[in-house]
């Protein structure tokens, strides 16, 4: 048992069980009044003067049969959750099973056997439009890797700025994008367009953005696991934000590092490939682009879909289509800007929301698809349910003339609590602050639901969107 639960993960078993009780005791009340005829929270108050005010407090607490009941429902769930971790872990070691059969299985993973690739370059591709002001500061982390990268390319797109010059100053390459009006995606086709027919089997690259700022020992991880595990095609970055930015970026840090801790639960088993820094096999990203036009969406020839408002996330999908194993381990930081203001937030959000659903529609329905469908309806019921719950609270509050406080009910608040602020403790005092009152981060999913809403009627108007690119100071 105890193998089952390490498996699963203490921390995903807690809260599941916490919001199972709490969804289970939100409805007991109706259940046990219809059929125990009873209701274990209708008790008579207890008032407490406190001067001109008055504390009423209710003790009630479940009866011993409900609690039982509850348990009963943990066990389910717990299975339930087990089953699905044990199902996810046979796909990620089995590529060919039944439930994700590659459209094109790639033979030459098998064929490469593990060392053989440790000789292999790795070539960094940083594609920048206007990035004066953090191109140095990521050249210079990137100079700083514990394994040195053995080419840089510094993809300038369309700049106005002094990008070029200052990539240039710190040794890398500059490839200047022609007449490319496809964005990120089409700055990344010309280059790779360029490099890859002179990369062999053995060599790697790393794509990054002009914003990011790689832990030290980022490309000797990556490129130890290449070498140790012949099938990995793929390896994304665990991502920090950047520090400053007041409240907003505080919380969209404690965002990033509750999605670390996922991955790790999940043993790095990857999401999204992210586009703030990922190493691919060079062989692996030219299947892609020889598989566009026929078994990919997108134009031959051409590795990211410059049609995809989030290419990161299409690529993904892509590259799992294929049959590519891929991983995210925790040893691959990488630190990587935050919106500094509400509508830089917006404007990012709606992109990533917006552009996920797009590709999920380009795709359809398919046994790599299947998991991000789940995701998508996972947000819109998180949609309608946090409103309602929220709504029934609010007019609540205004119905009643006596607000009575539960200890059960506390507790359990005081659980949460707990949860969140744990969950973001290696962030420090600042990341503990805003997730103790609990109300800041609600408010914050509230408005990634907003956001969630805005994309699904943009959708059905058939409104376009733009890139939300925010231009940074120079420093």
């Amino acid at each position: 048992m105890g193998v089952w639960l390490k498996r699963l993960g203490w921390a995903r078993l807690t809260v599941a069980a916490i919001i199972f009780l709490v969804v289970f005791l939100s409805t007991i009340d109706a259940v046990a009044a219809k059929y125990f005829d009873e209701d274990p929270f209708d008790q008579e108050p207890l008032v407490f003067p406190l001067g001109p005010l008055s504390l009423t407090v209710n003790e009630s607490f479940p009866s011993m049969h409900l609690l039982v009941l509850t348990g009963v429902g943990l066990v389910l769930v717990a299975t339930g959750s087990i089953v699905l971790d044990a199902i996810t872990t046979a796909r990620a070691r089995h590529p060919d099973w039944w439930l994700l059969r590659p459209v094109l299985p790639r033979p030459p993973a098998q064929e490469r056997q593990p060392g053989q690739d440790s000789s292999g370059s790795v070539t960094a591709l940083i594609p920048a439009h206007n990035e004066a002001a953090s191109i140095g500061a990521t050249l210079l982390a990137l100079a700083e890797q514990s394994r040195p990268v053995d080419r840089v390319v510094v993809v300038a797109d369309n700049c106005t700025d002094e990008t070029a010059v200052i990539a240039q100053e710190h040794g890398a390459e500059v490839f200047e994008t022609v007449d490319n009006s496809g964005r990120k995606a089409g700055a990344l086709n010309q280059a790779l367009t360029s490099i890859l027919p002179s990369l062999t089997q053995a060599d790697t690259i790393l794509v990054m953005d002009a914003d990011t700022r790689l832990g030290p020992d980022y490309v000797t991880h990556a490129a130890e696991l290449f070498s140790t595990y012949p099938q990995l095609d793929a390896i994304g970055g665990l991502f920090y934000g950047e520090p400053g930015s007041g409240l907003v970026g505080q919380l969209q840090r404690n965002e990033y590092l509750r999605y670390q801790l996922q991955i790790r639960q999940r043993r790095g088993r990857v999401f999204v490939l992210t586009g703030t820094a990922s190493m691919f096999r060079a062989e692996a990203l030219a299947d892609v682009a020889n598989a566009r036009g026929s078994l990919l969406p997108g134009v031959r020839g051409d590795v990211y879909d410059a049609t995809a408002l989030t290419e990161d996330n299409e690529l993904t999908i892509a590259l799992k289509s294929l049959g590519s194993p891929m991983v995210s381990p925790e040893q691959c930081a990488v630190e990587t800007e935050v919106m500094p203001t509400w509508r830089a937030l917006w404007r990012q959000r709606q992109r990533w929301q917006r552009g996920a659903i797009e590709n999920l529609a380009t795709y359809g329905l398919t046994t790599a698809t299947v998991r991000y469908w789940a995701q998508q309806i996972g947000i819109g019921y998180g949609v309608i349910a946090l409103t309602s719950a929220y709504a029934l609270l609010l007019i609540t509050a205004l119905a009643v003339d006596t607000w009575i406080w539960f200890p059960f009910w506390i507790v359990i608040t005081s659980i949460f609590v707990i949860e969140r602020v744990v969950t973001v403790w290696s962030g420090g005092w600042r990341a503990r602050l805003v997730a103790a009152p609990i109300i800041i981060e609600i408010i914050y999913d509230f408005y990634l639901q907003l956001v969630f809403l805005k994309c699904l009627f943009d959708i059905l108007r058939s409104s376009s969107t733009d890139w939300g690119h925010v231009q940074r100071k120079a420093t």
